[in-house]
Formats: structure tokens, sequence, C-alpha cells
């Protein structure tokens, strides 16, 4: 199981939300370029950026600071949060970004996922954001009645490798995973579940392996030392 050490952007910084609320922040670190050179020779393998910004439709997205870190580190790089175009799309890859998470665009526009998969494969992932089992788009701001399972199956048939299951009213709250529903999706869709949302602990990670997920992100776990680097690089070994 990989994990992925995770950066969300906003107005520049290094933060977290809770429970995907704009306005429940909490701003961590000022530089986050310093902060993927340190997870770097703190022994990540991988790392989980999102741009907040873009993700809400901010003008101010962070796409400068993506380039440096892109540009800067070489371990690969999984982005996402307002790939809404082709032209976004196709910069984040030109700058060596290996993974693009595709959110609302996804559900919106089918094509549009069609067309990137057919142009650049496992590439691409897409981000279900749910409460329970009901997507969420718009920065997790508008609920639908989408099916997740249903969602899942669509995307897959599609071509889509990767795809990321985040808990809303688990995330930022270092709740733990709902693994009830993560083994579930598990068993029926394999390969290349991302889980992300209520990490808290090293028996999360322990938890989740033993499901047989692909991977899962670490983030306020990890800025709050709940789980360590160290933790992880252990876990990795294992």
């Amino acid at each position: 199981m990989i994990i992925l050490p995770a950066i969300d952007l906003k107005e520049g910084k290094c933060v977290r939300l809770h429970k995907g609320v704009e306005s429940k922040v909490t701003y961590y670190f000022d530089n986050p370029l310093e902060v993927a050179h340190n997870l770097v020779k703190e022994g990540a393998e991988y790392i989980h950026i999102i741009d907040l910004d873009g993700a809400f439709n901010k003008e101010n997205n962070n796409l400068k600071i993506i380039e440096s870190i892109a540009s800067s580190i070489d371990i690969p790089l999984q982005i996402g949060g307002g790939i809404r175009s082709l032209e976004t799309a196709e910069n984040l890859i030109s700058m060596g970004v290996n993974r693009i998470i595709l959110g609302t665009v996804a559900i919106e526009n089918p094509q549009f996922v069609k067309k990137l998969v057919e142009k650049y494969s496992d590439k691409i992932a897409v981000s279900l954001d749910c409460y329970g089992e009901k997507v969420a788009v718009k920065g997790w701001v508008e609920k639908t009645e989408k099916n997740l399972f249903k969602l899942c199956k669509e995307f897959k048939s599609y071509g889509i490798s990767s795809i990321i299951y985040t808990d809303i009213e688990r995330d930022g709250t270092l709740s733990g995973p709902n693994l009830v529903l993560l083994e579930r999706l598990q068993k029926t869709f394999g390969d290349n579940i991302i889980a992300a949302g209520g990490l808290s602990s090293v028996k999360d990670l322990v938890n989740l392996k033993k499901i047989g997920l692909y991977g899962t992100i670490v983030g306020k776990a990890l800025y709050e030392g709940k789980i360590t680097m160290e933790d992880i690089r252990n876990f990795e070994r294992e």
C-alpha cells in the first residue's frame, strides 16, 4: 500500500480544512516548497497536492507553486483541484506531474474524462468526494444524488485506473477511516482505490492495508504529529 503525504494549498500556504468547509481552515506552513522538500528528505515516495483555491474556483490558484515543486523534486506527484480544461491538464503533465485528479468535471463532463484517458491513460485519476455514498461536487459544497458505486463502475469502464475516495465527514477530523465502506469498494473494484479522510494513527494504516487498498492519503494526522514520516517509513518496510 502506498502512502501519500498531502499538501493542501490555499492562498499559497499549506492548510487543512475541517470536513471540507472552506471557512474552517487551519494554516500550518507558509512555504509549501519547503514542506515538499522536507517530505522528500524524510522518505516520502509520493506526494498528493490539492489546489484548494482552484477547487473553490478562486482566481489566485497555486499553479506556480505546483510547478516549483514539480521541477525541484524527483518523486511522483499527484495533483488535483480546479482541473477543468484540457489546457490545465496538459500544463500539469508537461510540468512532470505523474497523475492528475479530476473531480467535479469528471461527473459533469464524462466525455472530457474519456478524452484525457485516451491520451494519457494511467496519468488520470478521478476523485469521488462523498457524504457516505452520495457524491459532492464544486469543492464539496454541492451535494448530489449520484452514487459512489455507480460512478466507480462508470469511470472504470472509461479506463480510469485510480479512484480516490474522500470521506468528507471524516476529512480533517482524525476520527479514523470508514473501513466498512472502503472494504466494499475494494472488493467491488479491486486495484487502485486510494482512501482519504479521517486517518489518525498507524493502526488505521494497518487496517487499510488489511483491506488490500492500493493507497491512502495522510494529511492532518501528519501535520499534528499523530503519524510521523518515520512511522510511514517503518510501515512501508514491513
